[in-house]
């Protein structure tokens, strides 16, 4: 009996090895295609048949990426964005996650509600309605026109993932700070944000994601040059007849793989923050 129960659990065990291993793959080589495409050369990039390995390798399609058009404008606009907008969703949002998760407040249900629908909300129907009031303000081509909407889009999924982290540190060390006399602010930063590091960076991580690969309303606000992001920027490569596809594939590599590898090194943080955030609260 023992031995037939190990060979199931052998079966189930090696049918999750192999499915892990075909969702990797559908992941990964489309990664390594763009990856090994970029260091080709342009008359290789689409030849016949394909050419699996970057053979000549050539860093021509990096050169021409920022010789040719203002890539490193773009890298620099969609920094600024990002991380500001970070910034802001990080600071509202561990406030307002703190209040949600360990203040008494009336309305407590109601307002996570009304954030859930919020994260939730499309973002092309309300482009039209934004995109009209940027203008009235004359705010169009221009960070804030990006800054403000990043945060008001993205700060209801970091008040979750913080309140949330938030509801798993025990009381009795904010207890102990509030016998002694410290405020909620001071408690907060002196107490709770020590503990809750995993939760601000995973919160930080997919926020600074979002903005850095948002498209719609980049193209929408900010049609200037001097104000396109790297997604917009990258779309707008070629010509009416052209495509370069050689050059695409590398600014994709540049904008892409520097988000993999802060991940990557930093994943033990995201896991951790994303798995108090599902089972605490």
């Amino acid at each position: 009996m023992r031995s037939r129960s190990r060979t199931g659990w052998r079966r189930v065990f090696n049918g999750v090895n192999a499915a892990t291993f075909v969702v990797f793959l559908f992941i990964a080589l489309p990664l390594y295609w763009m990856i090994a495409s970029s260091f080709k050369t342009p008359a290789n990039v689409g030849a016949t048949p394909p050419q699996y390995f970057p053979v000549p390798v050539s860093v021509q399609n990096y050169s021409v990426a920022f010789s040719q058009n203002p890539f490193g404008r773009f890298i620099v606009n969609s920094v600024i964005v990002a991380v500001v907008a970070t910034t802001l969703v990080l600071v509202l949002g561990t406030l307002a996650g703190y209040a949600l998760g360990r203040l008494p407040m009336r309305g407590r249900g109601t307002v996570l509600v009304v954030l859930l629908m919020i994260s939730v909300f499309p973002e092309i129907a309300v482009v039209s309605p934004l995109y009209l009031l940027l203008r009235e303000v004359g705010w169009l081509n221009s960070y804030q026109a990006l800054i403000l909407p990043y945060t008001a889009f993205f700060l209801p999924f970091a008040i979750w993932i913080l309140r949330n982290y938030f509801l798993g540190i025990p009381h009795e060390m904010e207890e102990s700070a509030r016998i002694d006399g410290a405020s909620p602010l001071r408690t907060l930063w002196s107490i709770i944000l020590p503990q809750a590091w995993p939760g601000l960076f995973t919160a930080g991580i997919f926020t600074f994601t979002a903005c850095w690969t948002e498209f719609l309303m980049a193209l929408s606000f900010d049609s200037a040059t001097n104000y396109r992001t790297i997604p917009v920027g990258v779309a707008l490569f070629g010509s009416q007849f052209t495509v370069p596809y050689g050059t695409l594939f590398a600014a994709s590599v540049v904008a892409v793989v520097p988000i993999g590898a802060l991940v990557f090194i930093f994943r033990r943080s995201v896991v951790s923050g994303l798995t108090a955030g599902a089972v605490k609260g």
